[in-house]
């Protein structure tokens, strides 16, 4: 069996950045701090929510070196350095391990997309440049290509093959994975919607987009699973749909970013090509924002 990076909900963290664009480094600390405080078991630094596709290759490997040494042995960092250049994925999880990180979070090659050989390649690669637990990203709808049962179940003979973040949305896939693999690799979900169907199938938990925002709710959906108290993580998973389902109205991290800046948090603007919600996502995110009692009326 290998042992969970963490059991629960990991923030896949945003950067905040300053009115020039640049990093805001002070606002990045006051946000781990507040989440840390909240229960999240996990941060994920530098990853889709978190811009890491605009982030130069020296922000990228000083967001991983700042988020490391700001949490401190609090929870464990996971930092993304997935690419679809193999040789740049080597080099930045290199980068990241010396940076003090504990487990990488590797997205499949995108726009150049491979097959199911090559990912098996692409993966091999990478886990075998670092002593780090890898987590695979199975995120097909931005990357193009989907990570089979069968090559998940051949790469997790890897011992740093530790885990798997599924993005699919197919919760048939995510069972085949889950028999196929058993002990040899942990499985989180990457959709907040679909926390609960796959700690059924035997998830460790969430790397989670809705965790920004309400770091202690998705903690306490998860922990209540683990409690054994299923119903109370279910009400608390349907609760939050609404909310789940705005914060992806519009391309991830457009509408958490937003929500962040509106709760108060200098989140900051976002790159380009990302630009702000359009005014009906916005309103949708108040609403459902308060509703979920997060905003004050």
């Amino acid at each position: 069996m290998k042992q969970p990076v963490f059991t629960g909900a990991g923030v896949a963290i945003i950067t905040p950045m300053n009115p020039d664009g640049s990093v805001n480094y002070t606002e990045f600390g006051r946000i781990v701090d507040d989440q840390i405080a909240n229960g999240t078991d996990a941060i994920v630094v530098c990853g889709t929510t978190g811009e890491s596709a605009t982030l130069t290759h020296e922000e990228h490997v000083d967001c991983i070196r700042f988020v490391v040494k700001h949490v401190a042995g609090r929870v464990p960092v996971i930092a993304g350095t997935g690419s679809n250049d193999t040789q740049f994925a080597v080099q930045i999880s290199k980068q990241a391990e010396e940076a003090g990180a504990d487990a990488l979070l590797l997205v499949t090659p995108y726009y150049n997309k491979t097959s199911q050989a090559g990912l098996i390649a692409h993966y091999t690669a990478v886990a075998k440049a670092v002593s780090l637990p890898c987590i695979l990203y199975n995120v097909p709808s931005r990357t193009g290509v989907n990570i089979a049962p069968q090559t998940l179940a051949e790469l997790a003979k890897l011992p740093n093959i530790n885990a798997v973040k599924e993005a699919s949305g197919n919760i048939s896939q995510v069972a085949e994975i889950a028999a196929l693999c058993g002990d040899s690799l942990n499985i989180y979900s990457g959709n907040d919607d679909q926390i609960v169907p796959l700690l059924a199938l035997g998830a460790k938990g969430v790397i989670s987009v809705l965790s920004n925002v309400a770091p202690q709710y998705t903690h306490d959906l998860c922990a209540r699973w683990f409690e054994g108290k299923t119903e109370e993580s279910l009400a608390m998973q349907l609760k939050a749909l609404p909310l789940c389902h705005a914060l992806f109205a519009d391309v991830n991290p457009i509408p958490v970013k937003w929500a962040m800046n509106r709760l108060g948090w200098q989140a900051g603007p976002l790159r380009l090509p990302l630009v702000e919600p359009s005014a009906a996502v916005q309103q949708r995110l108040e609403t459902e924002l308060e509703a979920f009692g997060l905003l004050k009326k």
